[in-house]
């Protein structure tokens, strides 16, 4: 994505996870049959609906392992979906902090408030889920800490966003596994993780893991929302930037996949190592699924190679954000060419308008019921899951402009109004 900023304003949707302020007198953007100048591109909200419907299928869907159609289909999901929420994330810091132009002045002053109080409460939350023993990894608090992190750049072009976000997924997950190293060869670490507060949270290692040891660490979990801020600066309503969105995607995919691929099967003697290091036989695989398992810390250069969804690799990195560019691109498509089709995946989009609330409930309602393994009582909990999500989002939706937890959200930043 190399394209500036347009000059006319598009169409503003919700944001993902951390929902914006509407302007006053905005009519409500759920009920049918109301004109797109609501305030909420559609298109947006079903590929955050789809995103909620991906970790679900990863946290109480059929395991890859088991093979065949489903496993397949519960592959897809892995890593991607979670890529494709944070992608959506970066949209929303640019929505609240001004879109297609940055807010100045007093405003700036703002909605920058706005963006560090979310912040702390999504990393508050996300520890507050972590104290209940799921076996999710709550992604929410690195969400948290790449919204302070990123708030400075809010005011960049899309095209300087584009270019950090592509020299970020090139560097940092080679700064990532030094880093690494060095957590897991010495002990310097156990004395900053014994010192911060937050490693008393939940049992964790505290800022360290949200850095670099977690399952998304933001050091490589940054290009992705990166590059929803740089997306949020186009026209999404033009047919050509959707088209050239859909390219960019496809060739990243390619690229991500595709070149790890190649790479593991064109250097001499990647796929054996890849195979003795990892604590599976999905090697041939390790290109794109995480049934590749993890490597042994002593296997840069293999490591390097692989584009499994958790690898938190360039290789990775490249293929995720392509896959979540192509599925943006074809949500604001659909939103904007095949109205039918729209109305059937308005459930989706629904969840999609209260997305926090709705992956907030998944955990709580995992942590009370537990899930089974086994392949037919998870597809039967995945189609419980989504069902329920889709009526309780449609009958919400309908009357209400965010989720409970949105509201929350909306309440607790209020307090901004007093920055001058």
């Amino acid at each position: 994505m190399t394209h500036d900023a347009p000059s006319a304003p598009a169409p503003v949707p919700s944001a993902a996870l951390l929902p914006p302020d509407p302007s006053p007198g905005t009519r409500h953007p759920a009920a049918a049959g109301r004109p797109a100048s609501t305030g909420r591109l559609i298109g947006i909200d079903l590929a955050r609906g789809l995103a909620v419907f991906g970790m679900y299928a990863a946290h109480v869907g059929p395991e890859p392992t088991i093979g065949g159609p489903v496993g397949f289909a519960a592959e897809l999901a892995r890593g991607r979906s979670s890529a494709l929420f944070a992608l959506l994330a970066g949209f929303s810091l640019i929505l609240i902090t001004g879109r297609p132009q940055p807010r100045t002045g007093r405003a700036g002053r703002q909605a920058a408030g706005r963006i560090v109080i979310r912040a702390l409460l999504l990393i508050a939350a996300g520890y507050a889920l972590t104290t209940l023993d799921t076996d999710v990894d709550v992604i929410l608090s690195f969400y948290g800490l790449l919204f302070l992190i990123l708030l400075p750049l809010y005011r960049l072009r899309a095209r300087t966003l584009a270019l950090l976000a592509a020299a970020s997924a090139l560097l940092m997950p080679v700064v990532l596994y030094v880093i690494q190293q060095a957590i897991y060869e010495g002990d310097w670490a156990d004395t900053i993780i014994a010192a911060d507060p937050l490693s008393r949270l939940g049992d964790t290692d505290g800022l360290l893991e949200l850095l670099f040891t977690g399952e998304y660490p933001v050091l490589t979990w940054m290009p992705f929302m990166l590059t929803g801020m740089a997306l949020a600066r186009l026209d999404l309503t033009q047919a050509r930037i959707r088209t050239r969105l859909a390219a960019t995607g496809g060739a990243l995919a390619v690229l991500g996949y595709g070149g790890s691929w190649l790479a593991l099967h064109l250097v001499p003697g990647a796929r054996a190592t890849i195979a003795a290091a990892t604590d599976g036989d999905g090697a041939a695989s390790a290109w794109w699924s995480d049934t590749v398992g993890y490597l042994e810390d002593d296997t840069p250069a293999a490591w390097l190679l692989v584009g499994a969804p958790h690898s938190q690799t360039t290789f990775s990195i490249l293929g995720n954000t392509g896959v979540a560019l192509l599925v943006v691109a074809a949500c604001v498509t659909a939103a904007a060419r095949l109205p039918r089709l729209m109305r059937l995946l308005r459930p989706v989009a629904a969840v999609g308008m209260i997305a926090l609330t709705a992956y907030v409930a998944h955990i709580l309602a995992i942590h009370q019921v537990g899930m089974e393994e086994e392949t037919g009582p998870a597809l039967i909990a995945l189609g419980i899951f989504m069902t329920a999500a889709m009526l309780v989002a449609t009958a919400w939706t309908r009357y209400f402009r965010r989720g409970p937890l949105e509201y929350l959200l909306h309440g607790a930043t209020r307090i901004t109004r007093h920055i001058k």
